[in-house]
Protein backbone atom coordinates (compact mmCIF):
# COMPACT_ATOMS: atom_id res chain seq x y z
CA UNK A 1 0.00 0.00 0.00
CA UNK A 2 1.33 3.47 -0.90
CA UNK A 3 1.89 6.31 1.50
CA UNK A 4 -0.93 8.59 2.50
CA UNK A 5 0.24 12.13 1.97
CA UNK A 6 -0.02 14.34 4.98
CA UNK A 7 -0.70 11.47 7.39
CA UNK A 8 2.80 10.11 7.98
CA UNK A 9 6.29 11.43 8.47
CA UNK A 10 7.28 9.72 5.21
CA UNK A 11 5.51 12.32 3.07
CA UNK A 12 7.34 15.12 4.83
CA UNK A 13 10.67 13.25 4.69
CA UNK A 14 10.33 12.96 0.93
CA UNK A 15 9.10 16.52 0.43
CA UNK A 16 5.76 15.21 -0.83
CA UNK A 17 3.33 16.75 1.65
CA UNK A 18 0.30 17.88 -0.33
CA UNK A 19 1.56 16.44 -3.64
CA UNK A 20 0.52 13.42 -5.66
CA UNK A 21 3.95 12.75 -7.17
CA UNK A 22 7.62 13.12 -6.42
CA UNK A 23 10.47 13.91 -8.78
CA UNK A 24 13.56 11.88 -8.04
CA UNK A 25 17.02 11.47 -9.48
CA UNK A 26 17.75 7.75 -9.61
CA UNK A 27 21.29 6.43 -9.67
CA UNK A 28 23.04 3.11 -9.58
CA UNK A 29 25.29 1.68 -6.90
CA UNK A 30 24.76 -1.95 -7.89
CA UNK A 31 21.07 -1.39 -7.08
CA UNK A 32 18.91 1.61 -7.88
CA UNK A 33 18.75 4.43 -5.35
CA UNK A 34 17.02 7.77 -5.54
CA UNK A 35 16.91 11.19 -3.94
CA UNK A 36 14.41 14.03 -4.29
CA UNK A 37 15.41 16.22 -7.23
CA UNK A 38 15.35 19.29 -4.99
CA UNK A 39 18.53 18.10 -3.25
CA UNK A 40 20.46 17.77 -6.53
CA UNK A 41 21.97 20.97 -7.89
CA UNK A 42 23.64 19.38 -10.90
CA UNK A 43 25.14 16.18 -12.27
CA UNK A 44 28.70 16.30 -13.56
CA UNK A 45 31.21 13.95 -15.13
CA UNK A 46 34.16 12.88 -13.04
CA UNK A 47 37.22 15.03 -13.60
CA UNK A 48 40.40 15.24 -11.60
CA UNK A 49 39.73 14.37 -7.98
CA UNK A 50 42.46 15.42 -5.56
CA UNK A 51 42.94 12.99 -2.67
CA UNK A 52 42.84 14.54 0.80
CA UNK A 53 45.34 12.93 3.21
CA UNK A 54 43.91 11.47 6.44
CA UNK A 55 40.33 12.04 5.28
CA UNK A 56 37.60 9.56 6.25
CA UNK A 57 37.56 6.41 4.10
CA UNK A 58 34.38 7.49 2.27
CA UNK A 59 35.95 10.82 1.23
CA UNK A 60 37.00 10.45 -2.39
CA UNK A 61 38.74 13.85 -2.37
CA UNK A 62 38.04 17.36 -3.64
CA UNK A 63 37.38 18.85 -7.06
CA UNK A 64 37.49 22.32 -8.56
CA UNK A 65 33.95 23.17 -9.63
CA UNK A 66 34.09 26.46 -11.50
CA UNK A 67 36.61 27.92 -9.06
CA UNK A 68 35.13 26.40 -5.90
CA UNK A 69 36.70 23.54 -3.97
CA UNK A 70 34.03 20.89 -3.53
CA UNK A 71 34.40 17.78 -1.32
CA UNK A 72 33.43 14.55 -3.05
CA UNK A 73 32.14 11.61 -1.02
CA UNK A 74 32.07 8.08 -2.37
CA UNK A 75 28.47 7.00 -1.75
CA UNK A 76 29.37 3.31 -2.18
CA UNK A 77 31.86 3.57 0.67
CA UNK A 78 29.51 5.64 2.82
CA UNK A 79 26.87 2.90 2.45
CA UNK A 80 29.46 0.14 3.09
CA UNK A 81 28.88 -1.37 -0.37
CA UNK A 82 31.58 -3.34 -2.21
CA UNK A 83 34.06 -1.25 -4.21
CA UNK A 84 33.38 -0.90 -7.92
CA UNK A 85 35.94 1.51 -9.45
CA UNK A 86 34.90 4.44 -11.61
CA UNK A 87 33.82 4.01 -15.23
CA UNK A 88 32.75 6.26 -18.10
CA UNK A 89 29.23 6.14 -16.65
CA UNK A 90 30.28 7.27 -13.16
CA UNK A 91 28.99 10.70 -12.16
CA UNK A 92 29.12 13.18 -9.32
CA UNK A 93 25.80 14.42 -7.97
CA UNK A 94 26.30 17.94 -6.64
CA UNK A 95 23.91 18.20 -3.73
CA UNK A 96 22.99 20.86 -1.22
CA UNK A 97 22.66 19.86 2.41
CA UNK A 98 22.16 22.47 5.13
CA UNK A 99 23.31 25.24 2.79
CA UNK A 100 26.53 23.42 1.83
CA UNK A 101 27.43 21.98 -1.55
CA UNK A 102 28.92 18.49 -1.64
CA UNK A 103 29.68 16.03 -4.40
CA UNK A 104 28.56 12.41 -4.13
CA UNK A 105 30.19 9.87 -6.42
CA UNK A 106 27.81 7.29 -7.92
CA UNK A 107 28.28 4.48 -10.48
CA UNK A 108 25.80 6.00 -12.95
CA UNK A 109 22.83 8.32 -13.04
CA UNK A 110 19.86 6.39 -14.39
CA UNK A 111 16.86 8.71 -14.70
CA UNK A 112 15.03 11.76 -13.54
CA UNK A 113 11.61 10.35 -12.70
CA UNK A 114 8.20 11.61 -11.71
CA UNK A 115 6.74 8.90 -9.52
CA UNK A 116 3.19 8.79 -8.18
CA UNK A 117 2.87 8.86 -4.41
CA UNK A 118 1.04 5.54 -4.40
CA UNK A 119 4.14 3.82 -5.82
CA UNK A 120 6.19 4.72 -2.73
CA UNK A 121 6.06 2.62 0.40
CA UNK A 122 7.71 2.96 3.74
CA UNK A 123 10.80 0.75 4.05
CA UNK A 124 10.18 -2.67 5.59
CA UNK A 125 10.36 -2.50 9.38
CA UNK A 126 12.82 -5.39 9.39
CA UNK A 127 15.54 -3.23 7.80
CA UNK A 128 14.93 -0.03 9.72
CA UNK A 129 16.93 0.81 12.80
CA UNK A 130 19.02 3.74 13.96
CA UNK A 131 21.77 2.68 11.52
CA UNK A 132 19.50 2.71 8.45
CA UNK A 133 17.11 5.57 9.26
CA UNK A 134 18.38 7.36 6.13
CA UNK A 135 16.21 5.01 4.00
CA UNK A 136 12.99 6.99 3.60
CA UNK A 137 11.03 4.75 1.27
CA UNK A 138 10.97 2.23 -1.53
CA UNK A 139 9.61 3.24 -4.92
CA UNK A 140 7.97 0.43 -6.88
CA UNK A 141 8.55 0.84 -10.61
CA UNK A 142 7.31 -1.66 -13.21
CA UNK A 143 10.71 -3.34 -13.63
CA UNK A 144 12.62 -2.46 -10.46
CA UNK A 145 12.62 -1.04 -6.97
CA UNK A 146 14.32 2.26 -6.13
CA UNK A 147 15.53 2.76 -2.57
CA UNK A 148 14.90 6.38 -1.55
CA UNK A 149 17.57 8.00 0.58
CA UNK A 150 17.66 10.99 2.91
CA UNK A 151 21.15 12.25 2.13
CA UNK A 152 21.12 14.69 5.04
CA UNK A 153 20.66 11.84 7.53
CA UNK A 154 23.15 9.62 5.72
CA UNK A 155 25.86 12.26 5.48
CA UNK A 156 25.40 13.33 9.10
CA UNK A 157 26.81 9.98 10.18
CA UNK A 158 30.42 9.28 11.04
CA UNK A 159 31.05 5.58 11.50
CA UNK A 160 27.42 5.00 12.40
CA UNK A 161 27.14 7.93 14.81
CA UNK A 162 25.16 11.13 14.36
CA UNK A 163 26.91 14.42 13.84
CA UNK A 164 29.76 13.35 11.60
CA UNK A 165 32.13 15.91 10.13
CA UNK A 166 30.36 16.03 6.77
CA UNK A 167 27.86 18.64 7.91
CA UNK A 168 29.95 20.69 10.30
CA UNK A 169 30.01 24.43 9.53
CA UNK A 170 33.38 24.29 7.74
CA UNK A 171 32.58 21.17 5.69
CA UNK A 172 31.38 21.53 2.13
CA UNK A 173 31.14 24.73 0.15
CA UNK A 174 29.04 27.49 1.63
CA UNK A 175 26.41 28.54 -0.92
CA UNK A 176 26.60 32.18 0.19
CA UNK A 177 30.30 32.64 -0.67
Amino acid sequence: MGIKLGSSGLAEDLGMAGRDELQIVSFNLGEEYGVPIGQVQEIIRIGNITVVPNAPAYMEGVINLRGRVLPVLNLRRKLSLPANGTTKKSRILVIEIKGKLLGTLVDAVSHVLKVPSNSIEEPPEDILDKETDYITGVCKLPKELVILLDLEKLLARENGHEGGPDLQPDAGVDREN
